[in-house]
């Protein structure tokens, strides 16, 4: 499974896990993250790493996504 980190900066707005590799983060979830729909010209920085029953996180990438 993965964990999915919502960033504004440092911070992590939200945590996410998923079994899967995709993940919706919902117009609900952006609105109470961020008080408005994300849309053009915006950005979100996410955190990503696998998980593992004996491990724990594995090493997280993070990329900026772009709107």
């Amino acid at each position: 499974s993965y964990a999915i980190d919502i960033l504004d900066g440092a911070t992590v707005k939200r945590t996410m896990t998923s079994t899967t590799t995709s993940i919706v983060y919902t117009s609900a979830q952006q609105t109470a993250d961020w008080g408005a729909l994300l849309g053009p010209g915006a950005t979100l920085h996410v955190r990503i790493a696998q998980l593992s029953a004996t491990r724990g996180r594995g090493t997280a990438r993070t990329v900026t996504l772009m709107f």
